[in-house]
């Protein structure tokens, strides 16, 4: 083309242009595509899983060859790039079929300690939690105003929002009927 005159300059820039716009492009798309295999290899989740991925969390919905989508609990669709995915720490609520409550209680010092455990305990006694895994109370800090304490209620992965609201509800019936102060 040179020889019959033509300027290939401007022709062979603007090649180079479009090859690397299109790379770049590209790029991106294979990478949530390699991603995509990678997660449906691995399999870290599967569908209906209850996961934390790079800062959101929800219900998995699909996991496509680009994109995972997570249903929050507040009903949004979260459509996430497999490269993020795969990139993030990924943890599973669901994947071992129990979870732990941990309800964090602060209590006055007028109270005495063991009172404060019995009523945490029997707060933890709710009909959700695991039967083979009896509730924990322990005093875990003390604090400018108030003792802290902490309640550990084991439940199924699927009960763990009844547990955890019912635990909290109970906790404070419990402290109001034997004349526990909660502080704040």
């Amino acid at each position: 083309a040179s020889k019959l005159g033509i300027d290939v300059t401007g022709i062979v820039a603007l090649a180079s242009v479009l090859t690397l716009a299109t790379s770049l492009a590209v790029q991106s798309a294979l990478t949530n595509l390699i991603s995509g295999f990678t997660l449906l290899y691995t399999k870290p989740f599967s569908s209906g899983d209850f996961v934390e991925i790079a800062g959101q969390s929800g219900s998995v919905q699909e996991i496509g060859l680009t994109y995972t989508k997570l249903a929050t609990p507040d009903n949004k669709t979260v459509s996430i790039p497999n490269s993020a995915v795969t990139a993030a720490e990924i943890v599973n609520y669901t994947v071992l079929g129990t979870r732990r409550v941990n309800v964090d209680i602060s209590a006055s010092y007028n109270a005495p300690t063991q009172a404060v455990l019995e009523a945490l305990l029997e707060a933890g006694n709710v009909p959700t939690r695991l039967e083979e895994k009896a509730p924990f109370a322990a005093l875990s800090s003390y604090g400018d105003s108030a003792i802290n304490y902490v309640l550990h209620v084991w439940c199924t992965a699927d009960d763990y929002w009844t547990t955890l609201f019912t635990v909290n509800e109970k906790v404070r019936e419990v402290f109001a009927a034997k004349g526990i102060e909660m502080t704040y």
